[in-house]
């Protein structure tokens, strides 16, 4: 895949794209009580945003994608909150991943989610790709935040990046 249908991204990109979020739920009025990061690509913007609003966070482990980075036929879970119910039950729940691209993880977490009788859950996504969703968010779920929407392209997080410099070396050419 060439580097023009890549989108890199630095630190400094994320920081602010999480900031951004973070301003949304204030404006919305949107208080949660836990934070609920899908791993691993919401791992690190939950954390950050922890920055702006300092809540705790419960991780949870999905795999939806195989080492070809093709879609299986539904997720599963790798890892998922110990005595979830005393945990979630009556909470206002921000559920947090990097990306919305198909959906389904999403919507998959969130029906997992919503089982253990939340008072509401909000979803936070750093970015959400123009496209045609396979997955659905639920009626119950009223709040959704993103950071940036983009075309249905190929994200490059620094996260995942083994070379740093090089990471944002492109990141600055293709901006």
């Amino acid at each position: 895949m060439a580097a023009a249908e890549k989108y890199y991204l630095t630190y400094n990109t994320i920081h602010k794209a999480v900031k951004h979020i973070a301003s949304q739920i204030m404006e919305s009025g949107f208080d949660p009580d836990i934070i609920v990061a899908i791993g691993t690509g919401g791992f690190i913007p939950a954390r950050m945003l922890r920055t702006f609003i300092d809540r705790p966070i419960l991780t949870v482990g999905l795999s939806y994608y195989d080492e070809f980075n093709k879609p299986k036929e539904f997720p599963r879970k790798i890892q998922w909150i110990d005595e979830v119910e005393s945990k979630l039950k009556g909470k206002k729940i921000l559920l947090v991943d990097e990306v919305d691209d198909t959906r389904v993880t999403l919507e998959y977490c969130l029906r997992e989610l919503l089982q253990q009788k939340p008072s509401e859950m909000a979803v936070a996504v750093l970015h959400n790709k123009q496209k045609k969703k396979s997955g659905t968010i639920p009626q119950a779920v009223k709040r959704y935040y993103c950071g940036k929407t983009l075309d249905d392209v190929w994200i490059c997080y620094p996260w995942d990046a083994e070379d740093i410099d090089e990471q944002e070396r492109l990141a600055a050419v293709v901006r």
